[in-house]
């Protein structure tokens, strides 16, 4: 397999089983705590709005719906995901992915909370990093706490890939050449 073949493999790799474990985070907080997990429909409304020129809105859940929000807002926050794990390979190198740590992992994630503070949640009416909502100190907390999730998702995707190559490194599911196997 080619290498920018297998660094692509594997930053899907990483960066999905980091976005799902971030996703398992709102879910835990959504039955445990009542927290309300975000609305990635309300992020595909604003994206969607984007082509036609809308960037910034006051209140993205008063912005008129986009057809399939809910998929655009969705395979944003997986692609968002894979890309940042391909920013994780790329500083770190490929072999980062063979002997994961959470140093680089962390770091990663817990960088990304930049992009809603300072892109996201401006454009749909938060204000930056959240000064518009009724308690901006809970959401930034809320909001670094979870990219800290994604971070450790992303430590943990990576060694589960070590197990999973391991185990299937005779059949043709293996990444041939993947830390030397």
């Amino acid at each position: 397999m080619h290498d920018a073949a297998r660094l692509l493999l594997l930053a899907v790799a990483i960066g999905a089983g980091a976005t799902l474990a971030m996703d398992l985070w709102g879910l835990a907080q959504k039955h445990w705590l009542g927290m309300k997990p975000l609305d990635y429909g309300m992020v595909g409304r604003w994206l969607g709005h984007m082509p036609r020129g809308r960037f910034r809105h006051e209140a993205i859940g008063q912005a008129p719906a986009i057809p399939v929000e809910r998929l655009i807002g969705w395979t944003a926050h997986y692609v968002t995901g894979i890309v940042f794990a391909a920013v994780l390979l790329a500083v770190w190198g490929p072999q980062w992915a063979c002997r994961p740590t959470i140093g680089p992992a962390l770091i990663v994630g817990l960088a990304s909370v930049v992009f809603p503070f300072l892109l996201m949640q401006p454009g749909m009416g938060a204000g930056i990093a959240a000064r518009r909502t009724p308690k901006p100190g809970v959401a930034r907390l809320r909001s670094v706490v979870t990219h800290g999730v994604f971070g450790l998702g992303l430590y943990a995707s990576a060694r589960l890939m070590l197990v999973l190559n391991g185990a299937l490194a005779g059949s043709q599911i293996g990444l041939p050449g993947f830390c030397g196997a």
